[in-house]
């Protein structure tokens, strides 16, 4: 018997949830993976993993969100047989995307990993990590159970909200699901897979002359809930390793999130910039600005914008006994903004050298 794991390579938390597993448990891991992304998936296996762990991660050529996984019809079924357990990880997340491709990835490919847990004889549950943002512009405290969204910033929180519904209404599946909250680097050495979402107000911030006050895009008094991603992977598997999980949804959050204002202050810190100072208007701070400096906030999504002022409290109560009995608590954003900020510097140092290399000059931000 054995495991599935969807996103893999491409998924920074499908990465995590592979070595977790093939580390924790004894069992086989299976990755269904596209042709393009094989490559770099045998990398990362011959890489970072022993060579026992190596033979028990199993790699098969195909799409999550095509028919049948993009299997043959004998793979489908010996998948299908063998597998105890789906972490379904695979998601677009990244707010440019276009809408295509987030209905294909997001919304087929949670239909297709529902068939294949419905023609698995043996499995014992679904795990499928969803996100907080699926209750969408909702203002005020979601509850876990709730999936009531009152509109949608972006098609990425629309999609994931459908791709839960799919998988909620599954009959006869054994299945848990978890929503994170807004997913960070690593709170120890800040790695994360790309500088979208919060990362933009530290490239703001990095990208902003020393000695300039950057202000606040947007009031900022909403609160902003970050969790790093190795959090999340500890909550997550604590979740599901309870006997009592199956059937339910978890919010996995920061009980104490700081405001977004207060963030941006200790990005600053971190970046060794003056504390911010007053702040631009949501309406107008995707507008180019000719004050030096501003011109940067042209470069932030209005949906991120509109986050940052969206007042909602993701209750946790099916969460809370969990994690505490298992002696795990969100670490503070105080805690690991240094390592944050460090790693984007790095990121952007590289990335700088790389384009010099290659005879051109990059101005963007990144995506």
């Amino acid at each position: 018997m054995g495991i599935v794991v969807t996103g893999f390579p491409t998924s920074f938390l499908a990465t995590r949830v592979v070595r977790d597993r093939l580390r924790r448990t004894d069992e086989d891991v299976w990755c269904v993976v596209q042709s393009q992304h094989l490559r770099a998936a045998e990398r990362l296996r011959d890489e970072w993993l022993s060579t026992k762990q190596r033979g028990r991660l199993r790699l098969l050529e195909g799409d999550t969100a095509s028919l049948d996984l993009g299997l043959s019809g004998s793979e489908f079924m010996m998948l299908a047989r063998e597998v105890r357990t789906i972490h379904h990880c695979a998601a677009v997340t990244w707010l440019g995307v276009r809408r295509a491709e987030a209905e294909r990835c997001n919304v087929a490919g949670a239909r297709e990993v529902l068939e294949l847990a419905e023609a698995a004889p043996d499995l014992e549950r679904l795990v499928h990590w969803s996100s907080a943002l699926v209750s969408g512009k909702r203002k005020g405290r979601v509850m876990e159970q709730e999936l009531r969204p009152r509109g949608f910033r972006n098609v990425v929180e629309e999609t994931r909200m459908r791709a839960e519904r799919i998988i909620r209404d599954g009959v006869d599946v054994p299945t848990t699901i978890l929503r994170p909250s807004i997913v960070v680097g690593d709170s120890e050495s800040g790695e994360v897979d790309r500088l979208d979402g919060p990362y933009l107000l530290v490239l703001l911030m990095l990208g902003s002359p020393a000695d300039l006050r950057m202000p606040m895009p947007g009031r900022g008094d909403a609160p902003l809930n970050l969790v790093p991603i190795d959090y999340v992977l500890r909550a997550g598997m604590a979740i599901v390793e309870s006997p009592d999980s199956i059937g339910r949804t978890y919010h996995i959050v920061d009980p104490e999130p700081l405001t977004a204002r207060r963030v941006y202050e200790l990005i600053a810190r971190a970046a060794q910039r003056p504390v911010p100072r007053g702040f631009v208007p949501t309406a107008f701070a995707t507008t180019l600005m000719k004050t030096p400096g501003l011109e940067r906030f042209a470069n932030m999504p209005r949906s991120f914008l509109e986050q940052l002022a969206t007042e909602v409290v993701w209750d946790d109560r099916n969460a809370r006994p969990i994690l505490e009995s298992a002696g795990l608590r969100c670490p503070p954003f105080e805690s690991y903004v240094d390592a944050m900020v460090k790693f984007t510097e790095k990121h952007q140092a590289e990335r700088a050298l790389s384009s010099i290399d290659l005879g051109f000059e990059e101005t963007d931000l990144p995506a």
